[in-house]
């Protein structure tokens, strides 16, 4: 539908204005910030935390399952309360590891987003000046995230602008076989 749309709009601002030619690019997001240096330390940051949850995660698990093991073996003789105590402690402890493993996914997310903020807002006016100083109507995104639908059914590389960001950015692209 979005596709529809982009495209029924660029259509109706073209004849409407058939007697001045209007250029269209687009940039590649993924390929851009790929490329970028704080690609990598935003990778290794990201990396980092979620080795570290994983590591707590883990020593929750482990602590669950020993507690788990140990309630397990007690004898049959052990009494009621008692039994009663431990399996409220399994239980708080298995709710506890649960919250955690909720908090783990939103702290990775909080950190992803402050990482990855400030190169975004920094490509964005990248593409933005390279689209006022080339004389470029429109910059198109060919890939919507998490929709697998490309906003253009074709689209002429010579109308890539990926490569003159990253060159305002002061960023030297590397090969492309490194980008596979």
């Amino acid at each position: 539908m979005r596709t529809l749309f982009v495209l029924l709009f660029c259509a109706a601002t073209l004849s409407a204005n058939a007697q001045e030619t209007q250029k269209i690019g687009y940039a590649d997001w993924n390929y851009i910030f790929g490329q970028m240096p704080e690609f990598k330390q935003i990778e290794n940051e990201l990396k980092t935390h979620g080795t570290q949850l994983e590591n707590q995660m883990r020593a929750k698990q482990q602590e669950l399952e020993a507690k788990y093991k140990a309630y397990t073996s007690m004898p049959a003789t052990t009494p009621d309360a008692i039994r009663a105590d431990k399996e409220r402690e399994l239980q708080t402890l298995q709710e506890s590891l649960q919250k955690f493993q909720q908090d783990a996914q939103t702290s990775l997310g909080n950190k992803q987003n402050a990482l990855m903020d400030p190169v975004f807002k920094k490509i964005g006016k990248a593409i933005e000046d390279v689209a006022k100083e080339n004389g470029y109507a429109f910059i198109l995104n060919p890939q919507l995230v998490g929709s697998g639908e490309d906003v253009l059914l074709y689209s002429d590389e010579k109308y890539d602008i990926s490569k003159l960001v990253l060159k305002k950015l002061g960023v030297t692209p590397k090969p492309e076989a490194a980008n596979k």
